[in-house]
């Protein structure tokens, strides 16, 4: 037996966006109003996660939406030489505002925009509720993380922009590369790569997780949205093609006769798995894609 063909071009297929899209502009609105406190602070609000990337399901709900703090940065030296480094050291002056206070800013700007009652915080996202015309947003105050390349001054340098932000739990710092991961998901999805059957292919996982956890197999905290579409992103783009059981059986075969570890998350720099809570571990990954095996053979 296998998953029928139908079920799969259904579940390939986009979920509502207009909602996710007017709950963005309702963020950028907040934190634009002459009321903001981060109205004039040079930043940058935008989206991540499933919306953005054109990979959410029906019933994705939680709108995922970053504003970055550009005037001030965390770093990564370790691929400077040691002369670069210094130059570094002596040409840049850290900020005196810091993520804690710009943190408390959109807190403030967002709840005398919505209400008190209607925006709470999390260990590390602030949350808005959803109201008419508006889903629940989590958005994430974050400064912009350099990891540099290669710094002589100010205007001779490179690096890979990513951001940085704080789990207030623990105070663990926490750095990401959202950009990277739309970018490597819209390359993989191009006409040249796989004509287009990506993303179609990532939401067949994702629905197809959702059925799983329906049936009791596996649980949201084992199998997260997020690392689902890493793991698919791994798959070689041979194997995305446009016969819907013929892309969901080829990367099934290839995660099952495949090594784990090496994978990479979307964003193609952060390792998939390892030890952090912002990866995802081999144990739970593998039972993962035993159900989903378990799901295609007894349909």
């Amino acid at each position: 037996m296998a998953i029928p063909e139908a079920q799969l071009e259904t579940w390939s297929n986009q979920g509502a966006t207009v909602a996710a899209q007017q709950t963005y502009a309702s963020v950028q609105a907040a934190l634009n109003a002459p009321t903001s406190a981060v109205q004039n602070r040079s930043k940058e609000v935008f989206l991540q996660g499933s919306y953005r990337n054109f990979t959410n399901i029906y019933g994705d709900s939680d709108v995922d939406i970053v504003v970055k703090y550009n005037d001030a940065w965390g770093r990564d030296l370790a691929l400077l030489p040691q002369d670069q480094v210094q130059a570094y050291l002596q040409t840049v002056t850290p900020s005196l505002y810091s993520w804690e206070q710009f943190r408390a800013d959109v807190l403030t700007s967002l709840r005398t925009y919505y209400g008190p009652g209607s925006v709470t915080e999390g260990p590390k996202s602030l949350k808005i509720a959803a109201a008419p015309g508006r889903l629940a947003a989590d958005v994430v105050p974050a400064f912009t993380y350099k990891r540099f390349n290669y710094f002589v001054n100010e205007v001779i340098q490179n690096y890979t922009e990513g951001i940085r932000f704080y789990d207030r739990r623990d105070g663990r710092e926490i750095v990401n590369y959202p950009k990277q991961h739309i970018a490597n998901g819209q390359g993989k999805n191009s006409d040249q790569r796989t004509d287009g059957n990506y993303k179609p292919t990532v939401r067949m996982f994702k629905n197809a997780r959702t059925r799983l956890i329906d049936d009791g197999v596996v649980t949201r905290a084992l199998a997260p949205s997020y690392f689902v579409e890493c793991l698919v992103y791994n798959a070689p783009d041979a194997l995305f093609v446009a016969g819907r059981q013929n892309a969901m059986h080829g990367v099934l075969e290839w995660l099952l006769g495949n090594p784990l570890p090496p994978m990479v998350c979307g964003n193609g720099i952060v390792p998939l798995f390892g030890p952090t809570p912002e990866q995802w571990t081999i144990p739970n990954a593998t039972t993962f894609v035993a159900g989903l095996v378990q799901l295609w053979n007894s349909w």
